[in-house]
């Protein structure tokens, strides 16, 4: 099984079951633990009983600043929901290592943001550098990957689609959630990416099933596109896309045909006032439960239970097995 680390305010900790045993390790950043992995071996065969991990309020296990890279239409089903027929280009975004929150901390939605919706992905922690003109093969993977979070990469809809503003609509302060387990791999680990299954539900109705077979773009090959120009540190964290089930949807093709011949101004409204009859945006009091494992339990990277709130709003804070939390990173 992979091994399991949960970051708190007291420091990291391995998971064994339902109890937690801290790392002795004065990493005080992921890639600082990364390279202390030594100091989690030990902890996974400590004879240490530990404690319960439900008494604890989990951090991010990705620590920031970091950089945090995005893939874009990277699931078939994600790909028929938006409109894309045909072959899908491989393209990348960048999002605010400020957005980065704990597993149980409440999604913030700006005052201006009519629209959010959610993105359960996997993240890809790295644990080597990427320079620029790197290849990765499938073999590699071990080799540049040190684990695996759950991340929901939350987005702003109006923001997004009316300026084309990838970076803002998805880098509002909450809006990646991550977490709660750092999933550490080893090499063996890697042959069972594809049987991965994301699951997000919203007040326990399920949006989003899928595992990583309906994948476009595969880790290796993301990892090698990416590195045409842009590099990775360990520690940095890239999101690989979201499968179908999203709140968004591209309208009919039609619509869309009568759509392009309006002013942008008359379309985005028109579109935006369809929109508001869709009861699957996400409102305040909305709680998203995020889950991503293979399915005898094998790799499983906990579950991520995260409250929707206004700005101004005051969600609560609780232990990792009672839900929301509001610790930062």
């Amino acid at each position: 099984m992979s091994t399991n680390v949960l970051r708190t305010a007291d420091g990291w900790w391995v998971l064994r079951g339902d109890r937690a045993v801290p790392v002795d390790t004065k990493a005080a950043t992921t890639a600082e633990l990364i390279a202390d992995r030594d100091a989690v071996r030990e902890a996974a065969l400590s004879a240490d009983a530990g404690t319960p991990a439900a008494d604890l309020v989990a951090l991010s296990p990705v620590t920031t600043p970091c950089r945090v890279v995005a893939q874009m239409v990277n699931y078939r089903s994600h790909a028929r929901d938006s409109g894309f027929t045909g072959d899908i280009p491989s393209a990348f975004f960048r999002k605010a290592s400020g957005s980065v929150s704990g597993p149980g901390e409440a999604i913030v939605r700006p005052s201006h943001v009519k629209f959010l919706d959610y993105e359960i992905e996997l993240g890809l922690v790295m644990g080597a550098p990427l320079p620029i003109g790197t290849v990765v093969e499938e073999r590699d993977l071990p080799s540049y990957v040190a684990g695996l979070v759950i991340t929901n990469d939350v987005s702003a809809r109006e923001v997004q689609l009316t300026k084309t503003q990838f970076y803002e609509s998805k880098s509002y302060p909450t809006f990646t959630p991550t977490g709660p387990y750092l999933a550490l791999l080893e090499p063996e680990h890697f042959a069972r990416l594809l049987d991965l299954r994301l699951r997000l539900s919203v007040n326990g109705e399920l949006r989003q099933d899928r595992t990583l077979a309906d994948m476009i773009v595969r880790p290796a090959q993301a990892l090698t596109l990416l590195a045409r120009f842009q590099t990775l540190d360990p520690g940095d964290l890239l999101l690989t896309g979201t499968p179908g089930g999203t709140a968004l949807k591209a309208p009919p093709k039609a619509v869309e045909k009568i759509g392009a011949l309006l002013p942008p101004a008359v379309k985005w409204k028109a579109f935006f006032k369809s929109q508001a009859r869709n009861p699957h945006y996400l409102h305040t009091g909305d709680v998203i439960t995020a889950t991503i494992s293979t399915a005898d339990g094998r790799i499983d990277l906990g579950e991520q239970r995260t409250p929707v709130t206004d700005a101004g709003g005051a969600p609560c804070s609780k232990g990792l097995g009672e839900g929301p939390e509001v610790s930062r990173t």
